[in-house]
């Protein structure tokens, strides 16, 4: 790999993502491969932690593979591969276990949170997701992770294990950073824009599937709540057209300021169907791309494989690195 920093993102394929995943990651990961030798995994391993049906799962894998490679990411300039392809997460997990106190897992806010949603199905996978979740960074001796306010806390840990092992057994991790996009954009659902936009939302109206065709787009953002004032600003008491604006700003690279310029004197019907034919003028060709894609399992296999094979052979420096400082004999490979 090339003398660049070395950046790692995964996604869990628990489902179709949203234009809140777009905008947060997906869109930038193109740029990403550019600037950084950069590392995209398909986490399939951490959605196990809840219910999941088989058959649907893998069609959520290869669907999020299939859009990775729509957004931009090139599988001969960057490493794509499926998590539970790589043994060596696991194996480091086991590792990493043994240098984690049970107290700071207890309490990371997401595992509280998945305990309240999924009450019957509290699982040692459920608590053991940052360990997890800090063998898969560090096992590339990742130095940049792209992440949302929702996972400082995780990568909190991921630094904090990785200290506390070079402190124990000697250098071994490099301690990784947050990278935050500049330009990223907190999309709200589109009915109760006090909410973040979620994929697993029971009201399909409330978020827009990277899916949705433009037909769909347009209709969902008709549909979007506003409130029974006329004016296009953003505002904190305007909570549904500040998303609005905020949307339309993202997908045409417009200012905020620039956006309620456009629209000031336009009413809120106009105003809707512009931000959703301007959401769909980007989504559509993704769509497409990935559905093309998704018509070449074979090709998509290659890919995985091919991904897989040049993570193992990063991972495995660094697994039997950590094998030989614990004490274990190292590996024969044959």
């Amino acid at each position: 790999m090339e003398d660049k920093k070395v950046l790692f993102s995964a996604i869990q394929p628990s489902g179709i993502l949203t234009i809140g995943n777009y905008l947060g990651a997906l869109r930038n990961f193109k740029k990403l491969q550019s600037d950084y030798n950069s590392i995209f995994s398909v986490a399939d391993l951490h959605t196990l932690t809840v219910k999941q049906d088989p058959a649907v799962l893998r069609k959520n894998t290869y669907e999020l593979t299939a859009l990775y490679i729509a957004c931009g990411i090139n599988p001969d300039e960057s490493i794509l591969f499926a998590q539970s392809h790589v043994p060596c997460h696991a194996e480091l997990t086991w590792i990493l276990n043994t240098v984690t106190y049970p107290g700071e897992l207890s309490r990371m806010t997401q595992f509280k949170d998945k305990s309240l949603k999924h009450e019957d199905n509290i699982n040692m996978g459920l608590m053991d997701y940052p360990v997890l979740m800090a063998s898969d960074i560090l096992l590339y001796q990742t130095e940049l992770v792209p992440i949302g306010a929702d996972q400082k806390q995780h990568l909190e840990l991921t630094r904090d294990l990785a200290i506390r092992f070079n402190n124990r057994f000697g250098e071994t991790f490099k301690v990784p950073e947050g990278y935050f996009a500049k330009n990223g954009a907190r999309v709200m659902s589109l009915c109760e824009p006090e909410r973040k936009m979620s994929k697993s939302d029971a009201n399909e109206n409330a978020f827009i599937s990277m899916n949705d065709d433009p037909a769909t787009i347009v209709r969902k953002f008709k549909r979007a709540v506003t409130d029974s004032d006329n004016r296009i600003v953003c505002d904190e008491n305007k909570k549904g057209i500040t998303n609005l604006l905020t949307i339309y700003s993202a997908f045409t690279d417009k200012t905020i300021e620039e956006a309620e310029k456009e629209f000031e004197g336009k009413g809120y019907g106009e105003f809707k169907v512009r931000v959703g034919e301007a959401v769909a003028d980007v989504i559509e060709p993704i769509r497409q791309e990935k559905n093309k894609l998704l018509q070449s399992k074979d090709y998509l296999d290659s890919v995985l494989k091919s991904g897989a094979e040049r993570a193992q052979y990063v991972a495995y420096k660094t697994l039997n690195k950590v094998y030989k400082k614990v004490g274990l004999v190292p590996r024969i490979r044959g």
